[in-house]
């Protein structure tokens, strides 16, 4: 007789109105440090006019700069675009910064801050553009629309090149200058991380953001 109850009960419990909804899970953060080991490559150089007689005035492009990101954003994250604005400066004959990591939508200024003159463009498919050749103190701007890697170079001086990577979602960050990352707001779940470094993904790993949320560690080693 006792066990015929048992059916009737499940179903009580199932379908009653009072039955109490599991708390909502904390996001995490994720966090950690890369460390390039490696020597990157000097750029390539070519002789320019104004090396004739007096050599220009070069910067040394950060090379070293990474870029950390989900492979493969959490659900519902592909909704939320902001469409910022930021700054890739020409300064000293170098791009900077040299990598730059933006949501898409991004508008990015290409500010000519040198003497000389400069003609900023792109070839990958991810944005395809050339700006012309602008002066000093003057800026043109590319809004990218679409998620991918673009490649960034001036006409005139062969030997600026920079990145800028462009993401579909929210969950990427760029190290500062002691090679340390962060990526706040990551729902609870099993991600691959990616580390990026001057044109290649260098590593990724594995890692789990509890239904507690809290921070989780991952650093990555470049060599």
């Amino acid at each position: 007789m006792k066990m015929a109850r048992l059916p009737m009960l499940a179903l009580a419990v199932a379908a009653g109105a009072a039955t109490p909804r599991p708390a909502r899970a904390a996001a995490g953060s994720i966090r950690g440090r890369v460390e390039v080991t490696r020597e990157p490559p000097a750029p390539d150089a070519r002789p320019t006019v104004g090396e004739l007689g007096m050599p220009a005035a070069r910067d040394v492009p950060n090379r070293r700069r990474s870029v950390v990101y989900l492979e493969a954003a959490p659900q519902g994250a592909f909704e939320e675009h902001e469409r910022g604005r930021t700054v890739m400066d020409q300064r000293n004959e170098t791009f900077v910064p040299y990598v730059l990591a933006v949501g898409v939508g991004t508008t990015v200024d290409f500010t000519n801050s040198d003497r000389t003159y400069h003609n900023v463009f792109s070839l990958s498919k991810a944005k395809r553009f050339d700006l012309g050749r602008y002066a000093r103190g003057q800026s043109k701007s590319v809004r990218f629309d679409r998620p991918g890697v673009v490649r960034v170079f001036c006409e005139i001086h062969s030997h600026m090149s920079a990145f800028i990577l462009v993401f579909a979602h929210r969950f990427f960050a760029t190290t500062d200058g002691e090679g340390r990352y962060r990526i706040d707001n990551v729902p609870p779940g099993t991600y691959t991380i990616v580390a990026w470094n001057d044109g290649e993904t260098r590593g990724s790993r594995s890692v789990r953001v509890g239904d507690e949320g809290g921070v989780v560690e991952q650093d990555f080693v470049v060599r």
